[in-house]
């Protein structure tokens, strides 16, 4: 393609000027480590933004030792999440109601770079880094979005990595708990030299899962990950400079199905499994690459980065019922859907492992084999500049990108047994193998003037999108395509300081999701004018925020993936949509006579949205719509308290989190059957969990912790999709045990 040979050239070129001894005449920078893995930065910057920012820091995280990205997010306004597996291993997240369906509509990030393995040819994040070894998490949300891309209509979900550390440490953190859960977690970091320093780290988790498979199996998952950093301080007397290599190596074996329950086998035991789901499995390899350069002056800071990420993925599982007579059969969801049609009862009890399947009951089982790659390198910058009583904060950022994935699907029939699946001897067939590749090139650049009380911000990003697509099946040849998009997306916002604690502001900007290259190039890509309205108030122990927004989508797209139930992974207009809601935070503490301290923080989100035409659609989640219909997984409501009590060198906290009822789908089939739309009318359960943390430590050294997932024991439908009705995680208790060294 058009960018290929100029994203090869620009990394090589930019490669060698990482190493360039930079010559500034500039005054002597701060001393400490300027490894610019934050994109929000320190709090003074938080308390200024124009627009509605989140920080989940270190000490936040140790609290509750959650592993499960969702759980952690609970803690933050404006996030809507589908449940799937209960340990967050594929986590469905959107922001300000956009769809969750593998966070494809947000940009995910790790110490600033886009982590999906192909965020633009394919975004479905069936891939999420481990949450254990994190030590910060940002979420962005707003006009700021425009900074992160290529997705801008929601904003950006920054994880922070370990830094390379000032002084020689080391840390070892092993837990365990019911489930068979595991954790084993340690690094260690060492100052070489005085300007050499090394960080390793590795994590591995693990738990045999908390569903109980039919005729036994294993229903448990092992993840593993690991990571070296080196930094080389190049810094002298005129500027503060250093050189950051990272290599993360990560992997994953679970044995996870996308097969649920009927409701009624849900509400007798919600945590079993069918037999039919007994092979479906997840594995992957990840590993990924970046060499980083920054510098700092006196007024200016530039920050590059080169990256590479592979992605090497086999996901096996039921996907449907097929015949030898050529009969037509019911879906999945049908079947788990009406279970008191005779057919249906029939097809379940073969998935239940009950009776034996024929020749009329086959069941197919799918390997979507997939290999991903994401390549580029990016600069990003800023400039302060004063005239007057006016400064101006200019930041702007370049982007080379590319991705790719290829998909090497296969399908294999199997009988049921005795309650054992047993190939029909028939060998596996490929069902779709084809490649989509994507060049892009990104721009932003904006100025934020501070001039006495108010504050603007005004700014553009540049997207260039060029995407391939290719069927590589022996003669179908003619089978592909080529498309280019350009877009421009802008912002504006504005803050005004009514007092040293607080401010008001507000901001507009432009949404945008681009479409996959495989997508037909009459689908036009997603759009959206979005606005904001807010007040932030920032005092010594007490934090407040509300922010009201409103998504004007004029085409909202969504894509169908297999997390979905659909066999493709095409593209579907809505049309109009809107998309609406308030966002609060409130956060105090008390002191107590005693020496004891009472934090107590609240979220509150509400959103809601409306289809603004009626129409039907082949997308299962949509079917028939009718006009002011709400979009499928969005609660309208949800909520959490956290309370807490701590000493010196002790305290416990509770998280109570609560997630309204959500719609599965569109309305009733126009045409009076049911069966047009399993879940047309049916909505998720609404629940309340409670999680309790306590830590104890001993010395300096030696922290004890102990934990309650789920304290007690909500069982709940949290999603239908795709095949059927799915829990939320039980009861769950772990005691884990950390030593520094």
């Amino acid at each position: 393609m058009k960018n290929k040979t100029l994203l090869i050239g620009f990394i090589g070129a930019a490669s060698g000027c990482l190493f360039a001894n930079v010559s500034a005449a500039e005054d002597a920078a701060a001393d400490a480590s300027i490894e610019h893995i934050s994109i929000i930065g320190n709090q003074r910057t938080m308390e200024l933004s124009a627009g509605s920012v989140s920080l989940v820091d270190e000490v936040e995280l140790e609290q509750f030792e959650y592993d499960d990205i969702a759980r952690i997010l609970a803690t933050v306004p404006g996030v809507n999440v589908r449940l799937e597996d209960g340990f967050g291993l594929r986590p469905n997240i959107g922001f300000r109601g956009v769809t969750p369906e593998r966070s494809k509509k947000i940009n995910i990030m790790e110490d600033g770079l886009l982590i999906g393995p192909a965020p633009y040819s394919a975004p479905a994040a069936y891939f999420f880094p481990l949450t254990s070894k994190m030590v910060g998490v940002e979420v962005t949300k707003g006009p700021a979005a425009i900074k992160y891309g290529p997705n801008t209509v929601a904003g950006a979900l920054n994880m922070l990595t370990r830094p390379v550390p000032e002084a020689d440490e080391g840390q070892l953190d092993i837990a365990l708990g019911t489930d068979g859960y595991q954790k084993a977690h340690g690094y260690y970091g060492k100052n070489v030299t005085d300007r050499l320093g090394v960080l390793i780290e590795g994590v591995n988790l693990q738990s045999d899962g908390f569903q109980e498979l039919d005729n036994g199996g294993d229903v448990g998952f092992e993840k593993n990950d690991f990571n070296l950093k080196v930094r080389y301080d190049l810094s002298s007397d005129g500027y503060t400079q250093e050189l950051v290599f990272k290599a993360n190596y990560a992997d994953e074996k679970s044995n996870f199905t996308y097969t649920g329950l009927t409701d009624e086998d849900f509400r007798e035991n919600p945590y079993q499994r069918y037999a039919a789901g007994q092979l479906d499995r997840m594995e992957w390899d990840h590993s990924a690459f970046t060499l980083s350069h920054f510098i700092e002056g006196n007024n200016w800071t530039l920050a590059t980065q080169a990256y590479r990420t592979d992605l090497d993925r086999a996901w096996n599982k039921l996907n449907k019922f097929v015949s030898s007579f050529g009969e037509t059969l019911p879906s999945l969801l049908t079947i788990v859907s009406d279970p008191t049609e005779p057919r249906h009862l029939e097809l379940l009890a073969v998935m239940r492992g009950q009776i034996d399947s024929s020749a009329r009951e086959i069941l197919e089982l799918g390997n979507n084999d997939r290999s991903l790659y994401s390549q580029g390198i990016q600069s990003d910058g800023d400039l302060r500049l004063t005239s007057g009583d006016t400064e101006h904060l200019i930041e702007f950022g370049i982007r080379f990108h590319q991705d790719e994935i290829q998909r090497n699907h296969t399908v294999e029939n199997y009988f049921m047994r005795s309650g054992a699946l047993t190939p029909t001897g028939e060998g596996s067939r490929a069902t779709t193998t084809n490649t989509e590749q994507t060049d892009a090139i990104s721009v932003y650049l904006q100025d934020t003037i501070s001039w006495g009380d108010f504050v603007v911000t005004a700014g553009v990003r540049y997207e260039n999108i060029d995407g391939d697509y290719q069927n590589r099946v022996p003669g179908s040849e003619d089978d592909a395509q080529q498309k280019s998009n350009d877009i421009f997306l802008p912002r504006l916002s504005a803050l005004y300081q009514l007092t040293e604690q607080s401010v008001v502001f507000a901001g507009v900007h432009r949404g945008f999701v681009p479409t996959s290259p495989i997508q037909n190039e009459s689908i036009e890509f997603e759009k959206s004018n979005n606005y904001e309205i807010g007040y932030r108030y920032s005092g010594k122990d007490s934090r407040f925020e509300s922010v009201a927004f409103f998504n004007d989508y004029s085409n909202l797209i969504e894509s169908c993936s297999f997390s979905a139930g659909c066999d493709t992974d095409l593209a579907f207009s809505g049309g109009s949509v809107d998309v609406y809601g308030l966002e609060m935070a409130a956060s105090t503490e008390f002191s107590l006579d005693s020496g004891l301290t009472i934090p107590v923080d609240l979220m509150y989100t509400y959103t809601d949205s409306e289809f603004k035409e009626s129409f039907y659609s082949t997308f299962s989640l949509w079917n028939f719509v009718e006009e002011g219909n709400p979009l499928p997984y969005l609660a309208e409501h949800q909520a959490t308290l956290s309370l807490g009590l701590e000493g010196d060198n002790w305290a416990i906290k509770g998280n109570i989190v609560y997630t309204d009822a959500m719609p599965e789908s569109g309305q009733a089939a126009l045409t009076g059957d049911p069966l047009d739309n399993a879940l047309a009318g049916k909505y998720t359960d609404s629940f309340t969990v409670v999680d309790l943390s306590a830590w104890y430590r001993f010395n300096q050294d030696i922290r004890l912790y102990v934990k309650a997932d789920n304290l007690f024991d909500d069982a709940s439908i949290v999603s239908r999709r795709p095949y059927g009705a799915r829990p939320n995680r039980p009861q769950q208790f772990q005691v884990g045990l950390k030593y520094n060294f």
